[in-house]
């Protein structure tokens, strides 16, 4: 005999609870293994593509691993330099670009920028502050000895998570499954399963989008001659997931950062604007809608929601489990409503079942 639902209730309560907890407490210690498992569940689908090829599962697992490395160093040794380079130098112009913008708006708007005034002083310092701070974020990423730890510890670890990950991922999954309560098990392997199409969709879906689309802001604006072009085009690229504030920010970074490069040269700022135009365009209407697809049933406000209260409580990691945890969500709470409407406390006693 099954045990009462208010039990049941109670119990997976607390596991919620005790999840939520752990997830609090340890934050950067489980950081690798989130990560790790993240991309085990990414290329998991590749495997099982090599699987049906020919290749064992270890086979399989070890040319993806070799494919990433290669892929790894290849950034490492063309792009990453050339990225942090460019990261570097926006923060050591940001005073320079501070003060042509405090020149441009006294040129125009002399009444705004009277001695003493809020804006005035606002504007003597942005640069300044932009350049300390940056100088601080990379001193410490570079200097401390705890952040050099966890960088090392990241880089080592996981990917060895995510081989062993991916080597026994559907022994994991096979294992999970014996485990689930035999009354429930068919509606929690639906449930996974509609999870799990969610969740392929979103993240294999925009994460390819955020890749293509940085890909194309960098490398167009780098062909324009916009300084700095690699990494607007990374920030760009990098926060797509969010609709249209990748494309927003991206343009108004590149926008502000061309106007002082090309004031005068309106054809370029024209072409500037252009790039991001059309990679919306085509976001919109054609990346999104093939990798993506419309079934995927993340709100952009839910998102934005869920990445905001996930990162505010949990951190890094609250950010990095947002979007999976806003999925599952999703298809609990739309199996949810519809128990609620086939439930008598929505029909009422006046209105029957369908025979």
């Amino acid at each position: 005999m099954g045990l009462p639902v208010r039990d049941q209730l109670k119990y997976w309560g607390i596991a919620a609870a005790v999840f939520l907890a752990m997830l609090w407490l340890l934050g950067d210690v489980i950081l690798p293994f989130v990560l790790g498992g993240a991309i085990a569940y990414c290329l998991d689908p590749v495997a099982d593509r090599l699987e049906r090829a020919g290749l064992s599962r270890v086979a399989a697992t070890v040319v993806i691993t070799l494919a990433a490395i290669l892929t790894f160093v290849i950034l490492a040794l063309l792009i990453l330099p050339m990225l942090v380079e460019q990261a570097v130098q926006l923060f050591n112009v940001a005073p320079q670009l501070a003060r042509d913008l405090f020149g441009f708006l006294t040129a125009q708007f002399p009444q705004l920028l009277e001695n003493g005034s809020t804006l005035r002083q606002s504007l003597l310092t942005i640069g300044e502050a932009v350049q300390s701070r940056g100088g601080e974020l990379l001193n410490s990423l570079v200097t401390s000895a705890a952040s050099l730890f966890n960088l090392v510890v990241l880089v080592l670890f996981v990917p060895v998570v995510a081989f062993y990950l991916l080597l026994d991922w559907d022994g994991l999954v096979e294992k999970i499954d014996r485990l689930l309560p035999r009354d429930h098990a068919p509606t929690i392997r639906r449930l996974a399963a509609e999870v799990d199409h969610t969740l392929a969709a979103f993240i294999r879906g925009m994460g390819t989008v955020c890749l293509i689309l940085g890909t194309y802001y960098a490398v167009a604006l780098m062909l324009v001659g916009l300084q700095f072009g690699l990494v607007v085009g990374f920030i760009a690229g990098l926060i797509t997931f969010i609709p249209y504030v990748g494309a927003l920010v991206g343009g108004a970074l590149a926008l502000g950062l061309g106007l002082f490069q090309f004031w005068g040269d309106w054809l370029t700022l024209g072409m500037v604007a252009g790039i991001f135009v059309i990679g919306q365009v085509v976001e919109g209407n054609v990346l999104t809608p093939k990798l993506v697809g419309g079934s995927v049933g993340l709100h952009p406000v839910t998102l934005i929601f869920s990445l905001s209260v996930f990162g505010t409580l949990f951190g890094f990691v609250g950010m990095l489990v947002a979007v999976p945890l806003a999925a599952a969500l999703g298809v609990f709470a739309r199996f949810g409503l519809a128990q609620y409407t086939r439930s008598p406390l929505y029909k009422g006693l006046s209105e029957q079942d369908d025979p």
